[in-house]
Parts: C-alpha cells; sequence; structure tokens
C-alpha cells in the first residue's frame, strides 16, 4: 500500500507527540513529584472543628525526616502562620477552612488546591534547601481576600525545632504568699531533647534543666515569695531555648475579699427566711385562735 508522503510525517509527528506527552506526564508524576490532591481523608465540621488535627493547627514529626502539617484557613488568614519545617524532609500538608471556600497554593512549588468547609485536602511535599515560601489564597473569599496570605519557613535542621511553651501564674496574690509559676513544655519531635527552664521575676532568675521524651509534655512549677518582690506589680518571663512568654503578678497588701460580701449576703438571705416563717407562726397562731373563738360562739348559740 503506498501512503502518500504527507500522511507519513503527520503520522510521525503524530506518534511523536503521544510519546512526548506520555514522557511529560511520567516526567511531572515521578521527576517532579506531581499527584492530585487526595481527598480520602474523613470529612469534618467547619463550624466547630474539635477534631483532635484541627482544634489545634500545628507541625508535627511522625517519622525519621518526615512531618504532618495541620492547617486551617479562614477569613482571612491561615493557621499556624508561620509554618515552619526542616531542610531535608517530607512534609504531608492536612488542609481545611473553617468557613467559605479558600484555597491553598505555596509559591514556588505545585502544591495548589481549593480549600472546602467540612473536607480535607491533603499534600505532600519535599523540601531539600533552606527558603521561604509565601502562601497565598487563589479563591476570592470576602473583602479582604487580597491580604490573605502565609509563610512557609523551611529552615536548617540544626536550626529546627518542635517545641511548644506555655506558662501560667496568678494575676494578683496578698503579701507573704507563695507566687506559683507553671511552664508547660512539650517536644513534638520523636527523639528527647534536654533543655533548660528559666524563670525571671523582679530580681530573681532560677532555672532547672528537663528532659523531654518525643511526644510529651513536661511541667516545672517555681515558686516565689511575694514577700521578698514586695507589693506592686512584677512582671515575669519563662524562657525555654527561644521560646518565651511573659505576664504580669501584683502583690497586694490584701486581697479583696467578694466570698466574705457574698456570704454576708446569704447569712441576709437566711435571716430574712427565718423572719418570714416566724411571721407565718405567728400568723397560723391567730388564725387558729380566731378559729377557735368562733367556734366557741357558734357552741354558745346553740346551747341557748
Amino acid at each position: 500500500m503506498n501512503i502518500h508522503t504527507y500522511e507519513k510525517l503527520w503520522l510521525i509527528a503524530a506518534m511523536v507527540l503521544i510519546v512526548g506527552f506520555i514522557a511529560t506526564i511520567t516526567y511531572g508524576s515521578v521527576g517532579l513529584g506531581i499527584t492530585m490532591v487526595g481527598d480520602q481523608q474523613d470529612t469534618v465540621e467547619p463550624t466547630e472543628l474539635d477534631d483532635e488535627r484541627f482544634s489545634d493547627p500545628r507541625v508535627a514529626q511522625v517519622g525519621e525526616n518526615e512531618y504532618e502539617a495541620y492547617v486551617t484557613a479562614q477569613m482571612f488568614s491561615f493557621q499556624p502562620d508561620p509554618i515552619e519545617v526542616p531542610e531535608d524532609s517530607e512534609v504531608t500538608f492536612y488542609v481545611t477552612s473553617r468557613d467559605v471556600i479558600h484555597s491553598f497554593s505555596l509559591v514556588g512549588t505545585n502544591v495548589n488546591t481549593m480549600v472546602i468547609p467540612g473536607e480535607v485536602a491533603e499534600m505532600t511535599v519535599e523540601f531539600d534547601e533552606p527558603q521561604d515560601y509565601g502562601v497565598v489564597c487563589n479563591e476570592y473569599c470576602g473583602p479582604n481576600h487580597h491580604n490573605m496570605e502565609g509563610m512557609v519557613h523551611v529552615v536548617p535542621e540544626d536550626e529546627f525545632d518542635l517545641t511548644e511553651l506555655d506558662a501560667e501564674a496568678p494575676d494578683e496574690v496578698e503579701t507573704g504568699d507563695d507566687i506559683d509559676v507553671t511552664a508547660t513544655v512539650e517536644n513534638r519531635l520523636l527523639d528527647p531533647i534536654e533543655t533548660t527552664v528559666t524563670l525571671e521575676i523582679g530580681n530573681e532568675t532560677v532555672s532547672e534543666d528537663v528532659t523531654i521524651d518525643g511526644g510529651e509534655t513536661d511541667e516545672t512549677t517555681f515558686t516565689v515569695d511575694s514577700a521578698q518582690l514586695g507589693e506592686g506589680d512584677h512582671e515575669w518571663t519563662v524562657t525555654v531555648d527561644e521560646h518565651t512568654d511573659s505576664w504580669t503578678v501584683t502583690v497586694v497588701d490584701e486581697l479583696e475579699d467578694g466570698d466574705a460580701d457574698d456570704d454576708a449576703d446569704d447569712e441576709s438571705n437566711e435571716n430574712t427566711d427565718a423572719g418570714d416563717d416566724t411571721d407565718g407562726g405567728e400568723n397560723g397562731t391567730e388564725d387558729e385562735t380566731d378559729t377557735d373563738e368562733t367556734e366557741s360562739d357558734a357552741s354558745g348559740g346553740d346551747d341557748e
């Protein structure tokens, strides 16, 4: 069969295009890691988000150089922000929305997905070198949509940690009472960490060395004598590595006793109730007397 030269050229060109398309798809999925956004995650309630993954948006280590980032989008921000991960890591993002449709687009990468309320989008990315990436929303979500942005910081491995610090202390104490400052330190890495918890209050500085296993939480309580600080406002600061938490405690001569007023009110109410009972008793006695007198008069009338 004789095939025209032009037909041969078109057949060859078509075959080249088909091979090129297959090669492009193969390179994109294998070489560049381009994949479809996963939608196999369970749905969540967007208005509450009491799911343990999204109630506290965070980054957690799940394996050697493997991390999971739980991200929520809402008008007009992402949480957590910034997101910090180490170099040479594989990070799986789980993203959902609290209100309307958003998008999660990592500038300079192939990460780009719609974020739908109730749905959880899943994407896995490999970060090889330290770099900063912008996060933007490409879906119009309201009047301040153009300001909805975030950041992903890829940092050197020796600068990365997943330590969370939260410190608490009373707002006000009486002179002579102890001030308890409790520092809660969470280690979200898999390996244990050794660190130092330091409290600075007034002119005092106290510290304690702690070892926290991977995925565990440690509570350290410092006790300070308020009499040594004196009356007034005293700022305290708790430091763990690069993390700090601070507030102010006020030392007063005597605390306002709201409970005493409540007790007085209760006692007054009790006395009022007792008075009512007494009046009721007297009225009851008078009623009985009147009844007796009426019965006597009636009896007298019958005798006559």
